[in-house]
Parts: C-alpha cells; sequence; structure tokens
C-alpha cells in the first residue's frame, strides 16, 4: 500500500522501487522524488480504510444478490423478516468499517 500512497500523493511519480521507508520514486525523466515518510503514512492508513470498506461492501452486495429472488416482482410478497434482514444489511456500513468489525445480521 505504500506505493499507492506514494502515487496519489505525487503526481509526477511514474516509478517506485523497493518498499518501506527505502522506496526510491522516480518521475518521468528518472530523477528522484523526495516523498514525506508521515505525509505517507497517513495516506496508507486513508487508503487501508478505503479498501477495507470496499470490501465489506462487496460481501454486504453478495449477500444482498443471493436475496434478490426475494423482492422480485414475479415472486411472492417478501416476508417482514426477509424486508428486515436487506434493509439491515443496506445499513451495514452504519455500524462497521471493514470485514474485521462487522456483525452481520441472521438471515432468516
Amino acid at each position: 500500500m505504500r506505493h499507492e500512497a506514494i502515487r496519489s500523493l505525487y503526481a509526477n511519480v511514474v516509478s517506485i522501487n523497493g518498499d518501506g521507508d527505502n522506496a526510491v520514486a522516480t518521475d518521468a525523466d528518472g530523477k528522484i522524488v523526495s516523498w514525506d515518510i508521515s505525509a505517507v503514512a497517513t495516506k496508507e492508513t486513508e487508503l487501508l480504510g478505503i479498501f477495507k470498506l470496499a470490501e465489506l461492501r462487496t460481501e454486504r452486495n453478495r449477500l444482498l444478490t443471493e436475496t434478490d429472488y426475494w423482492v422480485l416482482s414475479d415472486t411472492a410478497d417478501a416476508t417482514s423478516a426477509q424486508t428486515t434482514y436487506r434493509q439491515a444489511l443496506r445499513d451495514i456500513t452504519d455500524s462497521a468499517t471493514s470485514l474485521d468489525d462487522v456483525t452481520w445480521p441472521t438471515k432468516p
């Protein structure tokens, strides 16, 4: 994630060699681009949060897709429990930020 953070903060970076604090970033002319370790670490944390939330949404969307047939117009009406479950899935990002801290609702 370090490389993504550097590229996100420094638009002129086209190449990064190495890992961690010893990574060397260069521009299109091959000149070394100096980067701020603290700023990059902060950006890494931000990007990791975005990535984890995206993973959570992907799993949530998969679970919703599994139950789409409950609410299709050519099927019987969804039960109250089914509707509540689907709403709880849609609201999951109000209380969770990643797959590490989520409590999934129980599927009826």
